[in-house]
């Protein structure tokens, strides 16, 4: 897009799951960093270096994509991060909101999505059994994401209706559980869009998330999601109720009746699928949403 972009690090390039195609800077001081009209901080622990950073570095910003209480506590997180004197953007709805209640304006920039990537292969009707899905993650992401509600779910739905299978994608080895039938280890995006195309509802019952990215992706294939009332649900952009989605309240007991609503209709699922892809489609790819940060930034230089 014509504009000049670089990747300052303390070590080497983790970006592996695709090309990186801008400069990646191993900066051992401030005398190693690259003159810019902005820099921009993407995590808690970043933020103290990038007010340090000089001032030909440009303006102070922060893209905030969580409520990272997995690095310090609240208390620490409006002292160190929100009072912190930089610009504040935020990829979600809900995170736009929890900075608001804090007395924090933020611009709200979404990353944009693939779709030239992730795209309907219409081979879901070939499913012998109803496909309920979600991501697998362990230890305090885990915890955040709450995976132990998709196993419970699976148990509870399994034991009503014999005709579903329980499947999972993730970063982690393949779990131990029984209740999985299907499980990928750090998918492809051929076979991840392929795992996607084969879900018949996407299980989302996250707690602390920026934008959540499983549910959208799986919603551009046209599979429904279920996700939750959770403030920090991380899916308020795209699940609107029994529009694009159904949101269960906070709580297990409503997310598996969620579940089992679209497990019994096949007609309710078919329309939410559709609808969803369309709401992704109109949040829009990644250019048209790095367009409106370029916008909001040559406004401020300009």
């Amino acid at each position: 897009m014509n504009h000049d972009v670089y990747f300052v690090d303390s070590m080497r390039n983790q970006h592996t799951w695709a090309p990186l195609k801008a400069d990646h800077i191993i900066a051992r001081n401030n005398n190693h960093l690259p003159s810019a009209d902005f820099i921009i901080a993407t995590g808690y622990k970043s933020v103290g270096p990038t007010i340090r950073a000089p001032g030909r570095c440009g303006h102070k910003t922060h893209w905030i994509r969580a409520w990272e209480y997995w690095q310090m506590s609240d208390a620490q997180i409006v002292e160190r991060v929100l009072k912190a004197p930089t610009l504040k953007l935020v990829n979600s709805i809900c995170l736009r909101d929890k900075l608001k209640k804090y007395g924090f304006d933020s611009y709200l920039i979404r990353p944009g999505y693939d779709f030239d990537m992730l795209y309907p292969m219409n081979i879901r009707e070939n499913n012998k059994k109803i496909v309920i899905a979600g991501l697998n993650r362990e230890g305090v992401h885990g915890r955040r994401k709450r995976t132990q509600w998709l196993y419970e779910t699976a148990e509870i739905v399994k034991k009503k209706h014999r005709n579903v299978s329980f499947w999972l994608f993730g970063s982690e080895k393949a779990p131990t559980s029984r209740l999985v039938d299907k499980y990928i280890q750090s998918p492809s995006i051929e076979d991840k869009n392929k795992f996607y195309n084969m879900v018949d509802i996407w299980m989302a019952p996250t707690e602390s998330e920026g934008l959540h990215l499983p549910p959208a992706e799986a919603m551009i294939t046209e599979c429904p999601a279920v996700t939750t009332d959770a403030e920090l649900s991380g899916t308020q952009d795209y699940t609107i109720q029994y529009k694009t989605g159904i949101i269960s309240n906070n709580d297990l007991k409503s997310f598996i009746e969620c579940v089992n609503l679209l497990i019994e209709d096949k007609e309710l699922r078919l329309h939410l699928g559709k609808a969803a892809r369309e709401r992704i489609l109109e949040i829009g790819d990644r250019k048209k949403n790095m367009q409106k940060l370029i916008s909001l930034f040559m406004g401020i230089i300009t």
